[in-house]
């Protein structure tokens, strides 16, 4: 501060000797100190006292100009003009430096100066009195008494008048309470200017740097949590929000940091298994060129992704099938077309059926099928009769009932062998009946021959007791179902017991309480071709008890037990080219069979294993299978069976052993010997729920 500034402060005139005013300067510094202590909220006193700081830095700025005063009058007269000169250090305005002319010579308390001089000075006095004391008001502050520092007598360092710190106190640790750390950082900076060796502000800056600390620990841990929480839950946006919050204010927090890229693995893992689940869905839906694609579209990201590289094998032998399955299906198409007389032919029907079953997509032979349809009698539903229960009790076999789109109400019972249609294949044509009442619709001994096409079976409720129907029955007769669907059942979705037997092409088995299909006794069969058998409570495909199937390019995923589970006895088993993928037990499970094949299958990703192979199954032919990533062993073997004799099978990258051999699985538990790291021994899948007896509805 300049000596003018002080000057103008203190509402002196520039030409006033400030020694005159001594006693006020006293008397105002201390009305000003009161205001101080007395101010009714600290806003209010840390005002006044910043104020005051600069009253007191104006005293040190006259002080020193005093002092420099004091040695001219030891050498000469005092100039009539005070020259303005900067103020001392911080340190020495509260250092009292003032030294007499002589050990015991008194300092006057005015420079000798002329009567002129004399009489200048006290007009200037006069007119500026008035306006220091108003300025005494106006300017508040604290800090300790440098008024006492003017008195050109040097007092002692002990004498200096103390600082009243209490409201800066009090303000710092208001501060420190509201966690406003750069603001409470300054007031403890005011604080140690004013107070260097206060253990108030050592404390505070103590408190300031805990408080940093806990804040940043607290803010660290919420936001990292909220990250991991966000990327365990696959909410990719929200995790990776939450980790920059982290990283915005702390750079180098490395929990944060490294939650990143497991983040973009996350997106990047979530944005494949997206793109695949398209890529099936064009499978399921015969467009074999996008499925392809779509399993590229993960491999240009990851050639090693084995979900990717099923579906491409997949669809590329789809497609190759499928092409294979035209040339067939024209060649049996021009056989109909050169046989057809314009009446019904049974033969020529049946090879018009199968080649609309090899080539679903031609337009051609769905004409073709429709053609030779028509010979027999065609009956409506509604127009000919009201509801499908009067049109199947009047219906003679041969007999064609479209049924149109909309909701039907079950449970009917077919003993004819009619050729019953959806009428819109692009709605939905539904028969259904609760759970309680029976199957939604049940096939008699006299179904010879039946056929159903594009019609879905549901139960509209659920049945939890012990004996469960299925959607659809098959008592005896032999029925082919085309692109139905079998959903929502209490127990199977299609049971075939009583001899029956079902040829299944290109339909789907979804969400049912037990199997998604399931064939009993001597004499049933199963064929299965192209289907879906897909979160099923129980089983994928289940035969026992002399029942016998063919299963060919099926899907079996995702169900509560096996995907396939073969304990038929005597009867034939032939398994060629499916995918047993994610079921929660094992792909394949093959206790006891006749002779038969299993082949080129594809079991992935389930829970207890790949392949389970019984001794009662010991004569089929198991070869070029490939089970692999399982969190089991890729192939268990009951005692009795030669490793040897599985060579030609691929086991890789399977949890624990790739092959167990010498598995005890004698009855009655059932019970896998334990496989590391697994902590309680694995069940053998094959004598629980659901029953063995399929529950009969009563005749309709």
């Amino acid at each position: 501060m300049t000596l003018s500034d002080a000057f103008q402060i203190l509402g002196l005139g520039p030409d006033e000797d400030p020694r005159l005013n001594l006693e006020e300067f006293k008397n105002a510094r201390e009305r000003i100190a009161e205001q101080v202590r007395m101010a009714p909220n600290e806003t209010l006193a840390l005002r006044y006292q910043t104020n005051l700081v600069q009253f007191d830095q104006a005293l040190a700025a006259i002080r020193e100009h005093l002092e420099i005063q004091n040695r001219i009058d030891r050498s000469g007269p005092l100039p009539a003009q005070i020259t303005p000169t900067e103020p001392p250090s911080a340190e020495s305005v509260f250092e009292p430096v003032f030294e007499p002319a002589e050990e015991n010579e008194p300092v006057s308390e005015k420079a000798p100066e002329s009567t002129e001089t004399i009489q200048t000075t006290e007009t200037a006095r006069s007119s500026h009195r008035g306006l220091a004391f108003v300025s005494f008001l106006i300017f508040a502050a604290a800090v300790g008494g440098a008024i006492y520092y003017l008195n050109p007598h040097p007092s002692p360092r002990s004498s200096r008048p103390a600082v009243d710190l209490t409201p800066l106190e009090k303000q710092g640790a208001a501060l420190i309470e509201n966690r406003r750390w750069p603001e409470a950082t300054r007031i403890y900076d005011q604080l140690e200017q004013l107070a260097p060796d206060s253990p108030e502000v050592a404390n505070g800056r103590k408190k300031i740097a805990a408080g940093m600390v806990e804040e940043q620990t607290q803010f660290v841990g919420y936001w990292t949590g909220q990250a991991r929480a966000s990327y365990e839950a696959g909410r990719w946006d929200e995790a990776e929000s939450a980790a920059l919050q982290v990283l915005a204010k702390f750079p180098n927090e490395k929990e944060a940091a490294s939650l990143l890229p497991m983040i973009a693995s996350g997106r990047l893992a979530e944005s494949h298994r997206q793109t695949l689940e398209t890529g099936r869905a064009h499978l399921d839906q015969r467009q074999w060129q996008l499925a392809i694609e779509s399993a590229n579209q993960v491999l240009a990201n990851d050639p090693t992704d084995e979900q990717a590289k099923t579906l491409l094998a997949t669809a590329i032998a789809a497609q190759k099938q499928a092409e294979e399955h035209l040339a067939k299906a024209r060649e049996l198409l021009a056989k109909a077309v050169a046989k057809d007389s314009g009446k019904f032919d049974e033969e020529i029907l049946a090879w018009a059926r199968e080649a609309a079953a090899l080539a679903p997509d031609d337009a051609e032979i769905a004409a073709y099928l429709e053609k030779i349809s028509s010979y027999s009698r065609t009956i409506h539903v509604p127009g000919d009769f009201a509801t499908p229960a009067e049109a199947f009790a009047q219906a003679r076999d041969r007999d064609r009932i479209v049924l149109a789109s909309g909701l039907w109400k079950g449970p009917l019972m077919v003993d004819s062998a009619i050729d019953l249609q959806a009428g819109d294949h692009e709605k939905p044509t539904i028969i259904e009946c609760s759970a309680e009442t029976g199957s939604a619709i049940t096939f008699g001994p006299h179904a010879k021959g039946a056929r159903v096409t594009g019609l879905t079976f549901r139960h509209e409720s659920f049945d939890a007791g012990a004996e469960r129907f299925s959607t659809a029955l098959i008592r005896g007769g032999k029925v082919d179902f085309v692109d139905c669907g079998f959903v929502h059942a209490s127990g199977h979705g299609l049971a075939v017991i009583e001899g029956g037997r079902a040829t299944v092409t290109r339909c789907r088995f979804t969400d049912n309480g037990w199997d998604g299909i399931a064939a009993s006794g001597t004499g049933s069969f199963l064929d299965v071709r192209d289907s879906q058998c897909l979160r099923n409570f129980g089983h994928g495909i289940e035969a026992w008890d002399g029942a016998a199937m063919t299963l060919t390019n099926n899907r079996c995923e995702e169900n509560s037990r096996n995907g396939i589970h073969a304990d038929t006895g005597d009867g034939l088993v032939t398994v060629l080219k499916n995918q047993l993928i994610a079921n929660r037990e094992f792909g394949l499970v093959v206790s006891s069979t006749g002779s038969g094949k299993i082949s080129e299958n594809l079991s992935r990703a389930n829970l207890l294993g790949g392949f389970v192979i019984r001794t009662g199954s010991g004569a089929i032919d198991f070869s070029e299978n490939q089970a692999t990533h399982n969190e089991g062993p890729g192939l268990v073997l009951e005692k009795g069976l030669a490793e040897a004799a599985y060579a030609s099978n691929s086991f890789s990258e399977n949890a624990g052993q790739q092959i167990m051999t010498d598995a005890d699985l004698s009855p009655p538990e059932e019970i896998l010997p334990q496989v590391q790291p697994a902590p309680e021994p694995i069940p053998e899948p094959a004598k629980s729920a659901p029953p063995r007896a399929i529950p009969v509805p009563d005749p309709q």
